[in-house]
Order: C-alpha cells, then sequence, then structure tokens
C-alpha cells in the first residue's frame, strides 16, 4: 500500500507540472514526492522561500527545516545563493536525490538526507567570512569593465585565498544579458566525504527515503533534446 501511495504521488506531480520546462520536471516531480509522502503533502507559498520544508511542517523527522533536490549522478550540487546559504545559522536536512538518463527518463539511482548541524555548515565554508563574499557579490555586480574582464577577475579572486581553500564552491554568474548571481555549490564527493561519511555513494538498485523506495521514473528529456 506504501508502494502504491507513493507511485500515486509520483504520477500526480508529473501530471500537475506538465508544463514545466522538461529538464525541470525531474526535480519538480522528486521534491513533490517528498512532501507528499514524509511531510503531510505540504505546499510551499512561494518557491523563493529560504526553506522548501520549514521546521514547522516536519514533524516526523527531525522537526528541522528541508531543502530536497535532484541532481544528475556524480556531479555538483547546486546549493543556490551564496549569501543566502551563509547566513543559515540553525540545525537542516538536506535531502539530495541523484538521477540517471535512460532514453527520455530518469531514474533516481541515490538518495542521501543528512542532517547538517551549524558548525558542520560552517566548516564547509573553510576561513571565508561573510565580508569576504559581499566583495566577491560586489565585484561580479560591478557596472564598468566588459563581461569578458569582470569574468576573468570573479575567476581570479574565486581561485584565490580564502575562497580557493572553502569545501563549498563558489560560483559568480556573469552574464551578457546583464545577470549578476553570486551562487555556491557541493561537489559529489564532497558530499558524500563531509555530510554521509560511511554512506555509499554508487547507484542503488533501490534508493530509498526514510525506508521508502523511490517508485520508478521520471519522463524528463536530456537537456538539449529536440522537441518531439
Amino acid at each position: 500500500m506504501k508502494r502504491l501511495l507513493a507511485c500515486l504521488a509520483v504520477l500526480a506531480a508529473s501530471c500537475l507540472i506538465a508544463s514545466a520546462e522538461e529538464v525541470q520536471v525531474h526535480g519538480l516531480v522528486f521534491e513533490k514526492w517528498v512532501r507528499d509522502t514524509f511531510f503531510d503533502g505540504y505546499k510551499p507559498a512561494s518557491y523563493t522561500q529560504r526553506w522548501d520544508i520549514p521546521a514547522t511542517e516536519n514533524k516526523h523527522h527531525g522537526d528541522m527545516p528541508v531543502n530536497p533536490k535532484a541532481v544528475k549522478y556524480g556531479t555538483t550540487i547546486d546549493l543556490g545563493d551564496a549569501l543566502r546559504q551563509y547566513e543559515i545559522d540553525e540545525p537542516f536536512m538536506l535531502i539530495v536525490a541523484f538521477w540517471q538518463q535512460e532514453g527520455d527518463e530518469k531514474r533516481i539511482v541515490n538518495i542521501a538526507a543528512p542532517e547538517i548541524s551549524p558548525e558542520t555548515w560552517r566548516r564547509l565554508w573553510g576561513p571565508v567570512t561573510y565580508a569576504d563574499l559581499l566583495k566577491l557579490d560586489e565585484l561580479i555586480k560591478d557596472q564598468g569593465p566588459s563581461v569578458t574582464e569582470l569574468r576573468k577577475l570573479a575567476l581570479k579572486m574565486k581561485n584565490s585565498p580564502p575562497f580557493s581553500e572553502s569545501i563549498i564552491q563558489l560560483n559568480p554568474k556573469i552574464g551578457t544579458d546583464g545577470q549578476r548571481r553570486l551562487q555556491c555549490s557541493l561537489r559529489f564527493a564532497d558530499f558524500f566525504r563531509e555530510l554521509v561519511p560511511g554512506a555509499d555513494s554508487k547507484p542503488q538498485a533501490h534508493p530509498a527515503l526514510f525506508g521508502v523506495e523511490y517508485p520508478g521514473t521520471i519522463a524528463s528529456k536530456p537537456r538539449g533534446a529536440p522537441p518531439p
């Protein structure tokens, strides 16, 4: 019965977000499955809120805020805005599903859900301070240099101390369209080594979250696939 309900949750999610871009469907489907299966069907008020699942909605798995993500197996885990991530000062759970592409579908092959303390989170930033992040953020938003020159300056700064000594990676986004964002991420190997030591990072035949196996695959074409 539990597996049937999980399958229905995934099917419902697929229908509800059919209008989303193909390359984003897998993440939305997984996140909805997590909310429906473990967090009483919680619906976020806004997709820009700090926590996808606030602590008040996590009554069965630690009473802490939760952020679920779905990323390609073996790749970097995007964490979002660097300044907002640095500001986190409370325990939280990061649920990450790793998928592999199979034709026009994505199969979840590993799931990890570490509980992260403020001390562990701060350790991942190493010697980087909030003031350091502000300097890098100010640099990438400088409208003076050309995009090409600005990218060079940002790359040089992020590859130098203290940023080069941080486990969390800084990712300046400088677009020709005026986009200026300072994102951050965690490498696949660092995620398992630092947050789930001892866990098997290899693809699993029956990946599960809190003892519940993820049901089936997600219809989602590979990035760059031509429209039908």
